[in-house]
């Protein structure tokens, strides 16, 4: 008994050290003060300057770059992810091994040396840095998450149905997109989503491969921002907006993956 107290305890704790820094910005996103933890008064000020352009113009530059290049990155990557799911799962079973032990490299490496390696690869090449070497970057470390999200669909699907499609008279092309995208689509917008949500997220990567040409996004824009003293204001409302709608999104993904887990 005291031993699962303890436990659960435990658990909580954790889960109020996770957590707690994110219930403060919330709490503090409805004040107008300048200074986090200085409570004036509740006020949605902060909002609506978030939505009717009082913001800085480089904070709104860097949210706009930051959702360009996210959703550029996710659809490759979920374009590209889903196509080398496919042919890894149709290779031999050794090879398949090798080339999913491969896959997870990306996944278990360090951020730092995944944006060190592709800095080096754009220098050698004389690549100019800027939003398409962000958007790039991006694609390399989104696509192998992707693959580990199709993958499972990839398993639970009729084999037999691909086959009885080219039987039919359908093309590959045509059978690979009217019989394997439909069944494999679940684990493809699970996959953007994953991907989409990873892109606003990075950090170690931009910074080495974003160039010095004034190019920002949101993770380069705050972490300059934190270097000055301070934080803008409106970045507490968007952190909030942020994490409700990817806190939504998880939870849309998770009831979906219970539906089709009871509908099989």
């Amino acid at each position: 008994m005291m031993t699962r107290i303890l436990a659960k305890g435990y658990l909580w704790f954790l889960l109020a050290l996770l957590y707690s820094p994110i219930l403060i910005i919330m709490i503090f996103s409805f004040t107008e003060a300048k200074v986090l933890g200085n409570w004036t008064g509740f006020s949605t000020k902060l909002y609506s300057s978030l939505f009717t352009g009082g913001m800085h113009h480089s904070l709104m530059n860097a949210i706009w770059n930051t959702f360009a290049i996210a959703t550029i990155a996710a659809t490759a990557s979920t374009l590209l992810g889903s196509l080398a799911a496919i042919g890894i799962f149709n290779l031999r079973s050794r090879a398949r091994q090798v080339m999913n032990f491969t896959n997870a490299i990306p996944m278990m490496n360090a951020d730092i040396i995944t944006g060190v390696s592709l800095f080096l690869l754009f220098v050698s090449f004389g690549i100019s840095q800027g939003f398409t070497t962000v958007v790039l970057a991006h694609i390399t470390f989104c696509t192998p998450y992707v693959v580990l999200s199709v993958m499972p669909r990839l398993k639970k699907m009729n084999q037999n149905v691909y086959e009885a499609a080219l039987d039919l008279g359908a093309t590959p092309f045509q059978a690979l997109r009217k019989v394997i995208f439909p069944e494999i689509l679940p684990g493809m917008i699970s996959g953007f989503i994953l991907a989409f949500t990873l892109s606003i997220d990075d950090f170690a990567v931009t910074i080495f491969t974003i160039g010095n040409e004034g190019l920002e996004t949101l993770s380069t824009y705050i972490y300059a921002d934190a270097r000055k003293g301070g934080l803008t204001p409106e970045l507490r409302p968007l952190s909030t907006i942020i994490f409700v709608t990817v806190l939504v999104l998880l939870i849309v993904i998770n009831k979906r993956a219970e539906r089709n887990k009871n509908s099989d």
